[in-house]
């Protein structure tokens, strides 16, 4: 963790964070008293992501305020601590609300954390809401990401939007201020709900790193004491065999991604309908070399074996991640027209 050593680079609400941390939670509670809502939300979204303040800080930023300590210690901000002394000095609600505007997606004001929000999740949430509530979304958002918010919505009710947005004219503050309220009462607070990053996906990831006998015997532990669990990490994981659900294409673009020499070690210990995959979606004459490789290689260690088809499995993730590689999933939404 970064720990904050130079007073010189901190902003006015970096100081105030740092303060009212260091003044404790009673004399906290009677400096919020003082606040209003948007001070207290900009003060507890800066003591979130503070870090680690060095106790020459602490004391240099104490003398700046008049004020003299006895002893300073280093101080550590994060969403948990901020949630602690929150709940000491305000309302349950009060909290949640504040602590779901932090966990969620960045920005000052509504419009430039909808700015963050994927197009696709918040076009999801429009198409429920009124033609004119997302009209004035829409004249709100940067254009870009307007565009392609209209675009994934269904046609009629997109063109009822623009019909909106070519109506309208000055936004009144009243409805401004309703538009936001809905955004955060029914969109932002699920939406920073739904963010918080579930354990078993965790998990699932570490156990795809993990050396495959070691993975194996933390997976037969969990089925006996949490079978729940581990069913939900095993349906996470994305294996070699997984490589089954990848179209032609894919596996095409995939061959031509990885370093050659790991791919024979890594068919040698797959199934023969995966190797059949592969084979099938080379050259004649680029399979008939790489069956021959296979043969010659010979008996080959399972650690070999495993470390090149993990290596396969990381260098197909990235494809995934890039959008150059598709996943079928089974769906009609996966099925591909030729």
């Amino acid at each position: 963790m970064r720990v904050r050593e130079d007073y010189r680079t901190l902003s006015g609400s970096e100081k105030a964070a740092i303060f009212l941390l260091a003044l404790g939670e009673e004399h906290t509670a009677k400096v919020f008293e003082h606040m209003d809502d948007e001070e207290i939300m900009e003060v507890s979204q800066t003591m979130a992501g503070l870090g680690k303040v060095s106790a020459n800080v602490v004391e240099r930023l104490f003398v700046d305020f008049a004020e003299q300590m006895s002893s300073t210690n280093a101080l550590v901000g994060t969403l948990d601590s901020t949630e602690r002394l929150l709940k000491n000095v305000l309302g349950d609600d009060k909290v949640n609300e504040i602590m779901e505007e932090i966990r969620g997606p960045a920005g000052r004001t509504m419009w430039e954390k909808l700015g963050n929000v994927n197009e696709e999740i918040l076009a999801n949430f429009l198409q429920k809401e009124y033609p004119q509530t997302v009209a004035v979304v829409m004249s709100k958002i940067q254009t870009e990401h307007a565009a392609r918010v209209l675009g994934l919505l269904p046609e009629n009710f997109a063109l009822e939007v623009v019909h909106r947005m070519l109506r309208m004219e000055a936004v009144q503050k009243e409805v401004l201020e309703d538009v936001e309220k809905t955004l955060r009462t029914e969109f932002m607070s699920n939406l920073a709900r739904t963010q918080r990053r579930d354990s078993h996906e965790l998990m699932a990831e570490i156990f795809n790193s993990l050396e495959r006998a070691i993975e194996t015997k933390f997976m037969e532990e969990l089925e006996k004491s949490v079978p729940e669990s581990a069913e939900k990490i095993r349906s996470l994981m994305f294996t070699f065999e997984d490589l089954m659900k990848l179209d032609p294409t894919s596996i095409q673009t995939l061959i031509r991604a990885v370093d050659k020499d790991k791919l024979p070690p890594a068919l040698k210990g797959a199934t023969e309908s995966l190797r059949d995959l592969f084979f099938s979606n080379m050259s004649e004459r680029a399979a008939k070399i790489m069956k021959e490789d296979m043969a010659a290689m010979g008996p080959i260690r399972l650690k070999e074996v495993e470390e090149a088809q993990q290596y396969i499995v990381n260098v197909t993730k990235e494809l995934e991640a890039r959008g150059e590689i598709v996943l079928a999933t089974g769906s009609e939404e996966d099925e591909l027209i030729y």
